[in-house]
């Protein structure tokens, strides 16, 4: 199932309705950082509310798409993730180490609209090479 990505400003708004596939969260990967560039947003975010199981695959993808983004030059934020799924993660040991979450969409927003005010979303992270 596809999953609908909304345009605000310059945030990208991705509603996760019902269940996805490993196939379906590749698809919402691909599509969220293809148009990161295309709308040049600043910042992405996921809501996972409807979702009742986030299983290693799909924590892993949620990390992964935030890292992505990333480095593309936005940021990215998790939202909706019901106490029962944190509950579950937790127990289980998965974890969304450096991805930022909030509980609804209106934190969300704020949190973004934080983080691109004060300048903390960088459009390049200085790397180092040495020899």
């Amino acid at each position: 199932m596809e999953v609908p990505i909304l345009k605000q400003h310059h945030y990208l708004i991705a509603t996760v309705q019902t269940a996805l596939s490993d196939a379906d969260l590749l698809h919402l990967r691909n599509a969220l950082l293809q148009r990161v560039g295309e709308f040049r947003s600043r910042g992405v975010i996921v809501d996972v509310r409807a979702l009742d199981v986030l299983d290693s695959f799909a924590s892993r993808t949620l990390a992964d798409i935030a890292h992505m983004i990333r480095l593309r030059g936005a940021e990215t934020v998790i939202v909706g993730i019901q106490p029962e799924v944190a509950f579950a993660m937790t127990q289980l040991g998965l974890k969304l180490e450096g991805v930022a979450t909030a509980l609804d969409l209106e934190e969300g927003l704020s949190f973004l609209d934080k983080r691109v005010a004060t300048g903390t979303a960088k459009l390049a992270r200085p790397v180092s090479f040495k020899r």
